[in-house]
């Protein structure tokens, strides 16, 4: 069974005195339920990392340099994240995409880089509207699937968002049923290439406007196993319950 995930991108958001929300979500990350991830900036990995412990959250990198050390001013490398005392990192979004023109290939050395480091990475992938409306939105998104991910996959360390970049805080969601198509199509090509058990176990999220009200409906999608929650994962009233929706899913 894959365990449910609810993820919490924080982006640049956060000083330590925005910590408190992990006690406020400490009791709604439970041993039974779902997994719930707080991914803040990298100022706030090794804080976050000591305030959640004993409270069942765990912390994760919102990115990492492909290299293990070396002279890259400004970069945080998955060594160094995992010394944070974090265990994940989102790769591959399409804010660095976009904005840092990361290439499928650049995205494909980080997790290898992450998975060096022990670390589970969270490779996101999405189509733009311009693909949503042109009918390519699937082959784009298998293109990314394709090229992001090195040999070697496993359920443990290799988790999936689809994040339609035209959703992203925007509030338009898709259907559910183009929701749908994408996590079946996900799903059915991580089998094809890690063979029938692993593709069964990388659990797949949804990301893209994601609120207390549309969760539910969601969560309940064919092979969607919880969220990667940007805006609404900065507060516990917003958070909280899009856990709960997860939880009873």
């Amino acid at each position: 069974m894959r365990r449910k995930l609810a993820a919490g991108n924080w982006k640049m958001n956060g000083t330590r005195a925005d910590l408190s929300v992990l006690g406020d979500l400490a009791g709604a990350a439970t041993e039974d339920g779902p997994e719930v991830l707080i991914c803040p900036p990298a100022t706030l990995l090794h804080p976050a990392a000591t305030q959640a412990l004993g409270t069942g959250i765990v912390i994760g990198a919102q990115t990492c340099h492909e290299a293990a050390s070396g002279a890259y001013t400004g970069d945080i490398s998955a060594p160094m994240v995992a010394d944070a005392g974090a265990t994940h990192v989102i790769l591959g979004h399409s804010e660095r995409r976009e904005g840092y023109g990361e290439t499928n290939a650049d995205v494909a050395n980080k997790v290898r880089a992450a998975w060096a480091a022990d670390l589970t990475a969270i490779v996101c992938v999405g189509e733009s509207l311009e693909d949503r409306e042109g009918g390519t939105a699937l082959a784009v998104i298998s293109e990314q699937l394709a090229y992001s991910l090195p040999n070697g996959a496993t359920g443990q360390r290799l988790v999936v968002a689809y994040e339609p970049i035209w959703a992203i805080g925007t509030g338009k969601v898709p259907s559910t049923a183009q929701i749908a198509e994408v996590h079946d199509a996900l799903r059915a090509q991580l089998g094809d290439r890690f063979g029938a058990a692993t593709g069964a176990a990388v659990r797949l999220l949804y990301g893209g406007s994601v609120k207390p009200d549309n969760a539910a409906e969601i969560f309940a999608t064919s092979n969607v196993d919880g969220a990667l929650v940007g805006g609404a994962s900065l507060t516990a009233a917003d958070f909280t319950p899009i856990i709960a929706a997860l939880a009873r899913a």
